[in-house]
């Protein structure tokens, strides 16, 4: 309750604005490009110490990525602190420079701030990873062999099936996608750990220290017994002690080196939520398939995926709590909407001020959610675009 009221009274004093992001006709830079924006954000890194976290109050600085269709409508939106808009900027700038950014209205607001109630409603949920979060999601590396001559339009895209959906909302109906990010080292996430107990559990480098050489007097009892001398099984005892990571199968090593080449770059800690919400005789709850769909777009058998986290759906078991449920149904159901929009709303974690239903994805993951597009790559036709090319001035330019 202490950090929760300092940490409040801090909050107090930052300034966040709602950046609106608009993409050119054609992007025909690489996904590295984004990458390297990601990169720049991670300069954000500025961790309390002690004094600050117990007594200011003060909390790690995080960004809060967000696409939202409103009737149809697509947007692009960064929520960030006002004082690091300029490093937003340049760090987006720096590798598109033909992308348009300016302020904007924050777009929850314009709905009625008690949903659910008697005219809208909504369905949504957090998501979680499917196995630990040091196991990598399907990126974009996945989805095709990128060159850097490759074309827009022969790239497999894994937001297309997610703006095609958006594009489909009717008026009245409101799709949210919030992505917040924070970026961590392994002092506060302690991946790198986490991720070499993995590795050496997977590649049972910990039977290495059980194998023993055979003591003589056993060497001799063999040779009694079968016959051979110990040089005849000096091939064969030299297979059965080979080092584990030579025992490994193909499925096996990619799983090894996908968790390496994870925890190998820039990590951000981060939640993913999305919201379906409109007017009860005009949105179709059927749309949050297309959500779905897109997250599932990142899924893998051998590595990790993402899943909705169940204490955040807009669901209640009627078979739960010895019939509890059945009898307060409603309400549990009414108070679960409430919680779930209060956060999107205040860009908080599910269970703030608790720790929250986190993941840790490095810079290739969160390129692979969340980048720009282009017309065609995507031709959804009401994604907000900048229609004309802009160049700088010439140098001969009179300026009287």
């Amino acid at each position: 309750m202490w950090l929760w009221w300092r940490a409040d009274k801090y909050g107090e004093g930052i300034e966040n604005i709602l950046l609106e992001l608009k993409m050119p006709r054609e992007v025909d830079r690489p996904f590295q490009a984004m990458e390297q924006v990601f990169a720049g954000f991670w300069m954000f890194y500025d961790p309390p110490d002690w004094y600050e976290k117990w007594w200011e109050g003060k909390f790690a600085v995080n960004l809060s990525l967000e696409i939202v269709s409103i009737g149809g409508d697509i947007h692009f939106f960064i929520r960030t602190p006002r004082a690091l808009r300029n490093l937003v900027e340049s760090s987006i700038y720096s590798q598109y420079p033909e992308v348009e950014i300016a302020e904007a209205e924050d777009y929850t607001k314009d709905v009625p701030q008690d949903i659910p109630n008697h005219k809208w409603d909504l369905w949504g949920s957090d998501y979680e990873t499917v196995k630990d979060d040091i196991y990598p999601i399907k990126t974009y590396s996945r989805f095709f062999e990128e060159k850097p001559a490759v074309k827009e339009e022969k790239r497999i895209d894994p937001m297309a099936a997610l703006l095609e959906g958006l594009a489909k909302a009717e008026p009245g109906e409101q799709i949210w996608v919030q992505l917040r990010i924070m970026p961590v080292t392994n002092d506060e996430n302690d991946y790198k750990d986490r991720a070499k107990k993995e590795v050496d559990k997977l590649a049972n480098r910990n039977d290495v220290s059980k194998q023993k050489t055979s003591p003589i007097i056993k060497e001799a009892a063999d040779v009694l017994i079968t016959g051979q001398m110990p040089g005849e099984v000096k091939e064969e005892k030299e297979q059965m002690f080979l080092p584990p990571e030579m025992k490994l199968t193909p499925g096996e090593r990619e799983v090894l080196s996908g968790i390496e080449n994870k925890v190998s770059k820039m990590m951000f800690e981060c939640y993913i939520r999305f919201i379906i919400l409109g007017e009860k005789e005009k949105w179709n709850k059927a749309n949050l398939k297309n959500v779905l769909g897109f997250f599932a777009n990142f899924n893998t058998e051998n590595l990790n995926g993402l899943k909705p986290w169940p204490p955040s759906i807009t669901k209640i078991h009627k078979h739960g709590a010895l019939f509890f449920n059945i009898f307060f149904y409603d309400r549990l159901l009414y108070m679960r909407k409430r919680r779930l929009f209060r956060k999107y709303i205040a860009r908080f974690a599910y269970n703030f001020p608790k720790h929250g239903k986190t993941m840790v994805f490095n810079l290739e993951e969160l390129a692979s959610l969340y980048h720009f597009v282009g017309r065609q790559a995507v031709p959804a036709p009401i994604i907000q675009r900048v229609e004309s090319k802009k160049s700088e001035p010439p140098a001969n330019l009179p300026m009287d």
